[in-house]
């Protein structure tokens, strides 16, 4: 299984957030910099996060986004269940499964949804301020230090 390149940069984005000064805002240009990625990337990203209401936006010309509840009570699950489309791990997951004829009978279906149950259980375990404890050094390495050049080695 690998998550998709929106997923990660989905709690990349909210990992910002979660780093920048309680309250404050930040610009999608900010994190789009940050990262090394395009910003109409993370607007894509942004409006289902927005609609689930994991992040928030302000307009106006000081406006930018923020987390819309506290990162600790965020977990990666929020954000994969977002994010994700599919989780079908094999074939018999999807909706033509009938098509096999071991379908009714067959362990292979049942261990990996056993996995994927543990998978998530993982993942609820997590929040976006677990990833972001080290908060000044996350700071750091996004160059969100304020009116600071900050050289990364």
């Amino acid at each position: 299984m690998r998550l998709t390149k929106q997923t990660n940069y989905a709690v990349r984005m909210l990992m910002y957030c979660a780093s920048a000064d309680e309250g404050s805002l930040s610009r999608v240009s900010e994190i789009a910099k940050a990262y090394g990625v395009s910003e109409l990337f993370l607007f894509k990203i942004l409006q289902p996060l927005v609609e689930a209401g994991l992040m928030e936006t302000v307009r106006g010309r000081k406006g930018g986004v923020r987390l819309a509840r506290l990162a600790s009570d965020i977990t990666l699950y929020d954000v994969v269940r977002v994010t994700e489309d599919n989780f079908a791990m094999a074939e018999c997951f999807e909706n033509d499964a009938a098509e096999c004829p071991l379908v009714e009978s067959c362990a292979l279906n049942s261990a990996l949804y056993k996995a994927l149950n543990a998978f998530f259980a993982v993942l609820q375990d997590y929040t976006i301020a677990d990833l972001v404890q080290n908060r000044p050094q996350m700071r750091m390495l996004l160059n969100m230090m304020q009116g600071e050049a900050v050289a990364v080695q």
